[in-house]
């Protein structure tokens, strides 16, 4: 059986795993059923795909969305890999090459979506090919998908069982709900081995804004990071066009991405973004699962996001790379009042939304957190990281807080002497003493609670407010147009059994951030753009994304360490020998100024190994002996590929190479090539 490792290396361009990959490679290489939980960018589709390089036969992999299977099915062929896609977007000739690549037995992965297991050959034409492996990405599907309008995801477990082929599952976000339903759904009452690989993604620096005109703080955070991809996340489909319309105003390249857009204009969207560089899409969360794009360098929410489970799967866009990304979530009272509203308003029964309260309240504890936000997060998927990470806008500057117990006494006071009837506005105006009409119409001038809120401003009291809904003390009644209602979890602030800390001022906006961090050094951006320049011309040539050349840390790391020969340039992480043969040299001639001497194809295929100086030195020792120590002797010659294979496997004595070159050719070049091989390095 091949060793993942050494392919990981020559095929894909890394020079080891990311935490965690191993274990569930070798899982899933020895053919055990597998369900693996790993963070967005983690490197779960190398989990499948190294081993289905690795086993003999096809390993197929269920995916749900056509982007998706294209991208990966891409990426996979500029490797140097055979893969495949059967998918409604095909053509007839997409199909017939495909299926003549599985009967002449090229393909090692073949891609599929759920609903193919519907149709009755399938099954058929998976014995046929040689299907070892059943993979399934986005595994989280079956749960959300399975009950509804995708049922196919259902009949994954039928297949499995069919087949009698060890299944492997991935995804990056499931509770224990859903990872119980999909050992059940896809693995018919078997156990799978099970890794939870964690859920942190220390590269994503995370941010929250309270909202002071939204628009103006979006348009800040995106000019200090002008030219970088990046996704802004809307709750409305007239505001992702109205923001995309004022970035293009701004001098972005923009664009707005919604579920209501025909579906060849959605479509080209996604071309476009996948393709170029520096674009930004501001979107509903119909943008989402489909795009892999590894280099979106930043996310913004302009709207809460629904939950704090969508909130790690949205922002889990950026950074996929593994270089730094940043983020920003812009909240309000609206929102929250929004929130509470379609939860109490919707169709879901008790119990339902209890759970979903349950959630938001989850994301606004992260929201309104006083400290790491990374502990905040982390400890929600239940996990409890030992110190503050360093890298979100608490850990540069935490919020300065204040015993709030007495103002929120107060507050929970003119609720209740209002009969749970007004919103924050009115609340606010009775705490501070604003004689108002509303104020004198209603009689709330002669109440305990007018006015003692003096001492704080109008914009503390609106803080205090948005915090209080935050950590679910106050809801708004959607049955009283959004008047403020308390909860049980105020009652023992309300009676002075336990006290509260809040922020003493609303939370910093993305304009205290600093300017966002430059990728590389000075001196390395003009050669990091020649790079990026390059590859977009390689890439609009191919019709292929940027990434699908190389990465950005790729462009990066050959910015930085400006590599002088092909071996140098094999060893940039990122650059497999397939990817070093067809683009290695036009890349270090944009860093070196000149094309590299050409290079034989194995010696090329030896590039950033140990074996490469060990052939340059035999190869150095058989040009000199061709004629023999004296020059004058009968011409002898080696092929490239003897030298190759005695680089590779260097031989102990002269009766291993004896056994590639044969006795004559041994007699000239053996003691040399022994003496060399045997030298000390």
């Amino acid at each position: 059986m091949a060793d993942p490792a050494a392919i990981l290396r020559s095929v894909f361009g890394f020079a080891s795993f990311r935490p965690g990959q191993a274990e569930i490679v070798a899982a899933v290489q020895n053919g055990r059923d597998v369900l693996a939980i790993m963070p967005t960018g983690g490197g779960k589709s190398l989990c499948f795909q190294l081993p289905a390089l690795c086993r003999e036969g096809v390993t197929v992999v269920i995916s749900p969305l056509i982007a998706l299977m294209r991208d990966q099915v891409r990426a996979l062929r500029e490797a140097g890999v055979d893969a495949g896609a059967l998918t409604s977007g095909n053509t007839e000739e997409e199909t017939e090459a495909v299926f003549e690549a599985l009967d002449a037995g090229r393909l090692k992965l073949l891609y599929m979506a759920p609903e193919r297991l519907g149709n009755g050959a399938t099954v058929p034409m998976l014995r046929r090919i040689g299907c070892t492996l059943i993979a399934v990405d986005e595994a989280h599907c079956v749960s959300q998908w399975g009950h509804d309008f995708r049922p196919d995801y259902l009949k994954i477990g039928a297949l499995r069982q069919a087949l009698n082929v060890p299944l492997a599952a991935f995804t990056a976000t499931a509770d224990e709900e859903t990872r119980a339903e999909i050992v059940a759904r896809l693995f018919t009452g078997a156990t799978p081995q099970t890794f939870l690989r964690g859920f942190d993604r220390p590269n994503i620096h995370l941010a929250f804004g309270v909202k002071d005109s939204p628009r103006s703080q979006i348009l800040r955070f995106a000019a200090t990071r002008k030219c970088q991809s990046g996704i802004v996340y809307c709750a409305t489909r007239s505001k992702t066009e109205s923001l995309a319309a004022a970035l293009q105003q701004a001098g972005h390249s923009a664009l707005s991405y919604h579920a209501g857009m025909e579906a060849e204009a959605r479509r080209q969207a996604e071309i476009r973004f996948q393709q170029e560089d520096g674009l930004i899409v501001a979107a509903t969360v119909a943008f989402g699962m489909g795009i892999d794009k590894p280099d979106i360098r930043w996310v913004a929410h302009a709207d809460l996001p629904k939950s704090i489970e969508s909130y790690y799967q949205e922002i889990g866009r950026a950074g996929r790379d593994g270089a730094p990304a940043e983020t920003l979530t812009l909240f309000g009272p609206e929102d929250i009042r929004l929130r509470r509203s379609q939860i109490d308003e919707g169709l879901a029964p008790t119990d339902r939304k209890t759970a979903d309260h349950a959630r938001l309240n989850a994301l606004l504890g992260l929201a309104e957190a006083l400290g790491c936000r990374r502990q905040v997060l982390l400890s929600y998927f239940g996990e409890s990281p030992p110190a503050p990470c360093g890298n979100c806008d608490q850990c540069d500057s935490p919020g300065e807080t204040f015993d709030a117990t007495e103002a929120v006494r107060k507050a929970l006071s003119a609720i209740l002497r209002t009969d749970e009837t007004f919103g924050t506005g009115h609340l606010i105006d009775i705490l501070t003493g604003q004689t108002t009409d509303k104020i004198r119409q209603w009689g709330h001038d002669r109440l305990p609670t007018f006015g003692v809120g003096r001492d704080l401003s109008k914009n503390i009291w609106q803080a205090v407010f948005r915090q209080m809904m935050g950590r679910d003390l106050v809801r708004p009644d959607a049955a009283r147009h959004g008047a403020l209602r308390m909860t049980d979890t105020a009652r023992p602030i309300l009676r002075g059994e336990a006290g509260i800390t809040l922020r003493r001022d609303t939370l910093p906006g993305p304009q205290s951030r600093p300017l966002a961090k430059a990728i590389v050094q000075a001196e390395d951006e003009p050669l990091l753009a020649a790079l990026k320049a390059r590859r977009r011309a390689l890439a609009e040539a191919a019709r292929v994304p940027a990434y699908v050349i190389f990465a950005d840390r790729t462009l990066i790391e050959m910015a930085e360490r400006r590599p002088q020969t092909m071996d140098a340039m094999a060893r940039i992480t990122g650059v497999g020998a397939k990817k070093l043969e067809s683009y290695g040299a036009q890349f270090l001639a944009v860093i070196t100024g000149e094309l590299p001497p050409p290079q034989h194809p194995q010696r090329r295929k030896l590039a950033g190994r140990e074996a490469a100086p060990l052939f340059d030195q035999l190869q150095q020792a058989h040009t000199d002996l061709i004629r023999g120590t004296d020059g004058r002797e009968k011409p002898l010659s080696l092929t490239t590929a003897q030298l190759a294979r005695l680089a590779e496997r260097p031989p102990t004595d002269l009766a291993e190479i004896e056994r590639v070159l044969g006795a004559p050719k041994t007699e000239r070049f053996g003691p040399t090539f022994l003496a060399i091989i045997n030298a000390p390095t």
